[in-house]
């Protein structure tokens, strides 16, 4: 095999199919990439039986043939060659790669030991790539990190209609996204669900941010659940999570008069600020009035803080203790100038009833309901 590539374009396709790879393997043949080198130019794969990335790329090939080579190392290596083309070929003793005056001999992998990529050719939609990348990022930081409890590790997609929902939870807090959804003429009335890992649907955002379009395609049965998104000539591939979400629909209130207005980023600031003097995983004490939120925090230090910002209550006072992480992630997520937090009622009048935080365009005017955000209270120490 022997081919010839740029050098920008043959380097960002590595470093795009060995991102969703483990920084360790149990299995060594699986950090390798499997380059085909063909007529329509040279395919890109990785996989870990987890997950999969595949590209591919425009380049003159001499020789087809297929090559494995170790992924992070190839990544390091294309990341820092001289501003040159690529070329790259078989020997008896290896793989050469020469760029410039740069040569570099890899030692090859069993190709015929490496596991097939799977293909995914089940029904499938279209959302814009954008709106799903910042979807994303206002869900996955709410999945949880505990893999105790593998299906709240994931994030629930749910197809209804023209409406993709995106949906994370940890117990303590929900977050939901809906955007729209576009499955063409095989629109269908039967509801779709998918529990991607949060990890490989963070990387998928990143990766397809300024795609224009991506499909999302759902394939397989039984253990071999998977879901694929592409964009262009990029495809990423997962296996989902087996089990069952739980309902955590359900939790959100219909009624939402109660409620406060602040503003987002001076409420985010201030959080910030008197948090300092925290214990980790204390809880910070915010008290409503009609026109402040005040936070009061004390350390095992004797030290204290606290501040007061302007907001708008809507009811009667409130106190209760918050995480100030996970506030600041909402914060962070709602992408608006002012934030509603809603004071919901429980049925158990000896439970702590959680908030709901959504975008506000302005103290008076509510913000799109596509984003919501359900955040348990802490018990406060008298």
């Amino acid at each position: 095999m022997k081919f010839h590539v740029g050098r920008d374009v043959f380097s960002e396709a590595v470093s795009f199919v060995v991102k969703l790879l483990p920084q360790r393997n149990p299995q060594p043949i699986l950090a390798g990439v499997l380059i085909e080198a063909g007529d329509d130019g040279l395919s890109l794969s990785a996989f870990d039986y987890e997950a999969s990335a595949r590209t591919t790329i425009e380049a003159s090939v001499d020789e087809p043939g297929t090559i494995l080579v170790h992924g992070r190392l190839l990544s390091d290596i294309a990341s820092r060659l001289p501003n040159a083309p690529i070329q790259v070929e078989v020997e008896d003793d290896g793989i050469a790669l020469t760029c410039g005056s740069a040569r570099f001999m890899l030692a090859s992998m069993p190709v015929q030991e490496y596991p097939a990529i799977p293909e995914v050719s089940g029904e499938s939609g279209l959302v814009p790539a954008e709106d799903f990348a910042t979807a994303i990022s206002q869900v996955a930081f709410a999945a949880s990190r505990d893999d105790v409890t593998p299906v709240l590790t994931g994030v629930q997609l749910e197809v209804s209609g023209t409406q993709l929902s995106l949906v994370a939870t940890d117990r303590y807090r929900v977050a939901l996204r809906d955007i729209p959804w576009d499955s063409g003429s095989a629109a269908s009335e039967e509801s779709t669900s998918a529990l991607v890992p949060a990890r490989t649907l963070t990387e998928v955002g990143k990766t397809f941010s300024h795609g224009g379009e991506i499909s999302i395609s759902f394939s397989g049965s039984g253990d071999r659940e998977i879901i694929a998104f592409t964009s262009g000539d990029k495809t990423v591939t997962s296996l989902l999570i087996k089990g069952n979400f739980p309902p955590v629909r359900r939790l959100f209130p219909e009624q939402t008069e109660h409620h406060a207005v602040v503003n987002t980023a001076d409420l985010a600031e201030a959080v910030r600020r008197v948090s300092l003097v925290l214990d980790r995983s204390a809880p910070l004490r915010f008290t409503f009035t009609a026109d402040t939120v005040s936070m009061d925090a004390s350390g095992t230090e004797q030290a204290r803080a606290n501040e007061s910002v302007e907001s708008t209550l809507v009811g009667e006072d409130v106190t209760l203790g918050l995480n100030p992480q996970y506030l600041l992630e909402a914060l962070s997520a709602v992408r608006s100038e002012f934030t509603r937090i809603t004071f919901t009622s429980a049925e158990n009048q000896n439970k702590l009833s959680p908030v709901l935080i959504t975008p506000q365009t302005s103290v008076e005017k509510g913000g799109e309901d596509t984003f919501r955000y359900l955040l348990q209270p802490n018990l406060l120490l008298r």
